[in-house]
């Protein structure tokens, strides 16, 4: 089936007839080798998010993929993506783009999420798949708005949550499932607590290890408690300011949450500004009856675990053994450890799974699960105590503060 064809289905047609396209273009086997190629739409905004963590680049490191167009406002910055990325065609204007070209997947690249809703809106549109940078949306309406847009044409979004895609996070939920800590009963995560502790803090770097939490406790929170200060004092209406990035209202220098879980256990997540480590103690810790697993955040980042129930090595002269891709103990034997590398093991993925029609490892439902554990902080603050998954406020939480 021609890649017209399939632009207009998509656009007319409902999501089971969508479904129907994708698979007849996947894997008809009497497709050319050019036919296979995965066309690709990069989309940038030079001073406003630029390409975020490389995405753009991570596209030419692929085989059969095909940059068919790159687009961004920015002359300067277009020019220079255009070098690293080779399209055949830029735009300054994404939208012209998507309505002139025939694309299987846009890269939203810009780190800036004020922009993510529309661009997501726009590639739904056109009938393509995404992979995009993270965070997703700035509000839970946003996401919910994404979401629809994307199920309606059964189009599948990943995002670079690169954690997620890391073989090492594969070992470690092996290792608690098969009880090497033992039952999970807590876990604890920071962000990098640098000048941007608390609010922002939260947002871009709390976005990683809300993934690695949600992962670790085998799903979503059931509530959220959370308190939200700065300068001392209890965040009220006149602290709130425009975050940076895109974030939108924004507020607090100083996060302390705690979410429930379903089994039991209890996830804690803190940000002060100023107060960073170092080495950064920007990680998970999950504290097992048996034992301690920490992950830093990263694709093939370290994972560590410590075989005591005291959780005290002081005391008990256990010690913290490696964790690798290669198991417990085990020398790494991978050299793509890197931004890059998560990246291309996560698009990696989403390829999968446009041909098998399958969920990505972390979703558009994924994500939109991570920005939930965000703002429910906000909305525990604004309502004095815990609130419910999934939560019933879907706007920004500091807009309703009075």
């Amino acid at each position: 089936m021609q890649f017209q064809s399939r632009r207009k289905f998509l656009q007319g047609g409902s999501a089971a007839a969508a479904s129907f396209v994708l698979a007849s273009q996947w894997s008809q086997p009497a497709r050319s080798a050019e036919d296979k190629r995965v066309r690709v739409g990069i989309i940038g905004a030079t001073g406003k998010g630029d390409y975020g963590h490389g995405v753009d680049v991570a596209f030419t490191k692929l085989p059969n993929v095909e940059i068919v167009s790159l687009a961004d406002e920015h002359e300067g910055g277009r020019e220079a993506a255009r070098k690293r990325s080779n399209p055949k065609r830029t735009y300054s204007d994404y939208r012209e783009m998507l309505a002139k070209e025939e694309l299987d997947v846009v890269a939203i690249c810009p780190r800036w999420i004020d922009q993510h809703h529309d661009m997501i809106l726009a590639a739904a549109q056109a009938g393509c798949h995404i992979y995009m940078e993270k965070p997703f949306c700035p509000s839970l309406a946003e996401c919910d708005s994404a979401i629809k847009a994307l199920q309606a044409k059964n189009l599948k979004l990943a995002i670079a949550h690169i954690s997620q895609y890391s073989p090492v996070l594969d070992v470690v939920l092996s290792l608690i499932k098969n009880g090497e800590i033992g039952d999970v009963l807590e876990l604890r995560a920071r962000g990098k607590e640098d000048q941007r502790g608390g609010g922002e803090d939260l947002w871009v770097l709390g976005s990683h290890v809300f993934g690695l939490m949600r992962s670790l406790a085998g799903g979503s929170p059931t509530s959220c408690s959370a308190l939200v200060t700065h300068q001392g004092h209890k965040v009220t209406k006149a602290d709130v300011v425009a975050g940076a990035e895109g974030i939108g209202p924004l507020a607090g220098d100083n996060i302390q949450a705690t979410y429930t879980f379903s089994d039991g256990a209890y996830g804690h997540f803190a940000s002060r500004h100023g107060m960073a480590g170092s080495p950064s103690r920007f990680a998970i810790q999950v504290f097992g009856s048996k034992g301690i697993i920490e992950m830093e955040s990263g694709y093939l980042a370290k994972g560590y675990i410590l075989r005591d129930s005291s959780w005290s090595p002081g005391r008990t002269s256990k010690t913290w053994e490696p964790i690798t891709s290669a198991g417990v103990g085990k020398p790494e034997t991978r050299t793509d450890g890197s931004y890059e590398g998560g990246h291309i093991a996560a698009i990696k993925d989403l390829f999968e799974c446009m041909k098998q029609d399958r969920v990505p490892k972390c979703s558009a439902e994924d994500s939109r699960a991570i920005v939930e554990m965000i703002v429910a902080i906000f909305e525990s603050h604004r309502v004095g105590g815990p609130v419910e998954f999934p939560m019933k406020t879907r706007v920004n939480p500091l807009t309703l503060l009075q």
